[in-house]
């Protein structure tokens, strides 16, 4: 049998893999936010832009896209994985810490932008149920282009960062509810509380229940299971499978995709494979989120906003304004400064990716007429695309520091923010390594690739990690960026040297110290910039010397003397091949 697959049938892939090689890059070089290439490139590959014009143009067919809403919902899984990472970052117990924050401050700014907007919509001569639908869909903000902003800046753990997280979480968790009033309102039932309405959400409330049980049952003991096998392909295999498992058991609950990958998330982030979760997907979720954002920027009707263009701005101004007002107000309300109040104000201002969703539920349902839709539409994108630079004023008004009163203190277990000895290898020597240090009060984690010991550590209560300490992403979420030293006790020679290459690349200033089995990796390592090696052979002979001098009766302390001096020895004749190199290296100041 013979197949053959048109080339036009991968051309949008194609067009959007040359955006994320080539555009976003520029954008990057010129400081400009990746989120504005995306977007840019939508607008201009789309049918809107450059397809329009295609007719006069054929030639412009190979380089535009055809099938917009193919990618659209491609792109969705974008905001999904999103979801799904921001979920791994918290945990239920600081969920619970900041539930004021997105059951308060997220409700109240739900509720009120919804009745402003709707409000408004009403006084311009929208019908209430109209205003009501497009009320609810522009008081949503955008997760996937604000979270990347804030994690971008590192103000995601800043008290304006998690209180913008709390209510863009109470949005999404709204979502559902939005949506299932809107079918009852296309219905023609009414929208006060009913039996009927009550029994509407109660697939969502057993979603949400079925996910967590599930997910409690059998997240944990299947990681484990994949991890045994020491397969990557499997474990990023397993990865994907409960992310998109988790997004259509929640779809089938009448709930979102996102709100599912968020509730997986929430419960890997308490098992000892969240940093390596986080690794895999990683790269999954950028691209999907570049995909999701060119997606939005293919809605955008250049059309309708040349058709009604007053109209297009001036919802979209007035959007950014009410949302601004309301959110600034409501912050400081629950007890945020004037600049973080400010700075949330400004990044929760524009439009969402919800507001597609809602509005095309009220378009289809005879809700809102096609020709308000498709302004709301256009407006809300508009506002989606100034999001960056709104941020940017808002983090020059928010100041860049990280280090300041946050929501919710971190509970315990939790890596946190404060600075760790991070141990690679929790074998013997590791262990011994971690019970020194815990003895002298420092705080450490581990971080080894044997489930059979991670395992084992957890239930010892240590804080320990599964995942490959080689790769610098894993490092940067093990705290590396904030240790004050990494002690490698692997006894792989090769694991060992990859370990200490990764880490002085990432951290000129580190005290790196490694285990090394013989004089010679020791040189290796030295030569990759560890501040210490430690042969075991050298080690060994120094402990029996000391064992046999102490027996036949000489005095422990010129013992002790002479095997310091010998140990000393060692470290110098090894470290003069490279002069100053390895721990001249160490004092250089931080650089990348």
């Amino acid at each position: 049998m013979q197949s053959q697959a048109a080339t036009g049938d991968y051309k949008d892939i194609i067009l959007f893999l040359a955006t994320a090689g080539v555009a976003v890059p520029l954008f990057r070089r010129w400081r400009i936010s990746p989120v504005l290439g995306f977007l840019a490139a939508g607008v201009l590959l789309g049918p809107y832009g450059l397809g329009a014009l295609r007719e006069q143009i054929p030639w412009l067919g190979y380089v535009t896209i055809g099938e917009p809403e193919e990618m659209a919902e491609l792109g969705e899984f974008g905001v999904v994985f999103l979801l799904f990472m921001i979920g791994l970052e918290l945990s239920w117990e600081r969920l619970r810490l900041m539930r004021r924050y997105v059951f308060g401050l997220g409700a109240a700014q739900v509720a009120v932008c919804g009745l402003v907007i709707a409000g408004a919509g009403v006084a311009f001569g929208l019908p209430p149920a109209a205003a009501a639908a497009v009320g609810a869909a522009l008081a949503l903000s955008s997760t996937a282009v604000v979270m990347p902003i804030l994690t971008e800046h590192r103000r995601q753990h800043s008290s304006a960062g998690r209180a913008v997280f709390s209510v863009l979480l109470f949005q999404d968790l709204a979502v559902a509810p939005i949506l299932v009033t809107l079918s009852v309102l296309a219905g023609g039932g009414a929208v006060a509380l009913s039996p009927k309405l009550l029994l509407a959400f109660a697939p969502a409330a057993v979603g949400v229940l079925v996910l967590v049980a599930l997910g409690r049952l059998l997240l944990r003991p299947m990681l484990r299971s994949v991890a045994r096998a020491k397969s990557e392909e499997m474990f990023m295999a397993a990865c994907l499978l409960v992310v998109i498992g988790a997004g259509l058991v929640s779809a089938l609950a009448g709930l979102s995709m996102a709100l599912g990958a968020f509730i997986a998330g929430l419960l890997l982030a308490e098992t000892e494979y969240r940093h390596e979760v986080e690794v895999t997907i990683e790269p999954f979720k950028g691209l999907l989120l570049g995909l999701f954002f060119v997606s939005v920027g293919t809605s955008l009707d250049l059309s309708v906003l040349a058709e009604r263009p007053a109209a297009v701005l001036g919802v979209a101004a007035g959007l950014i304004g009410i949302k601004g007002a309301v959110v600034l107000g409501a912050a400081r309300l629950f007890g945020l400064a004037g600049r973080r109040a400010a700075e949330s104000a400004l990044l929760l201002a524009g439009g969402g990716e919800f507001a597609f969703v809602i509005l095309a539920a009220a378009m289809a349902g005879q809700v809102v007429d096609r020709a308000t839709g498709e302004t709301m539409l256009v407006a809300a994108t508009l506002s989606m695309m100034a999001i960056p630079g709104l941020a940017a004023i808002g983090l020059r008004l928010g100041g860049r520091r990280t280090a300041e009163t946050t929501l919710a203190a971190e509970p315990p277990g939790g890596v946190g923010e404060t600075p760790r000895v991070l141990v690679v290898g929790y074998g013997r020597v590791g262990k011994l390594v971690g019970e020194m240090l815990g003895r002298h009060q420092i705080p450490w984690l581990a971080a080894e690739r044997e489930p059979r010991l991670v395992e084992a550590g957890r239930r010892a209560g240590e804080t320990i990690f599964y995942g490959d300490a080689s790769r610098p992403e894993f490092l940067v979420r093990c705290g590396l960026e904030r240790a004050p030293a990494l002690v490698v006790t692997m006894d792989s020679p090769d694991g060992v040297e990859a370990v200490v290459g990764a880490a002085r690349e990432m951290r000129a200033d580190l005290t790196i110290v490694a285990r090394a089995r013989d004089a010679r990796q020791a040189q290796r390592l030295y030569d990759l910039g560890a501040t210490d090696a430690v042969p075991e052979t050298v080690e060994a002979s120094l402990q029996l010397s000391e064992a046999v001098l102490v027996e036949i009766g000489v005095p422990m302390g010129p013992v002790i003397a002479s095997i310091h001096e010998r140990r000393d020895e060692f470290r110098k004749a090894l470290n003069r091949p490279q002069a100053l190199g390895g721990r001249t290296r160490s004092a250089r100041p931080p650089g990348r």
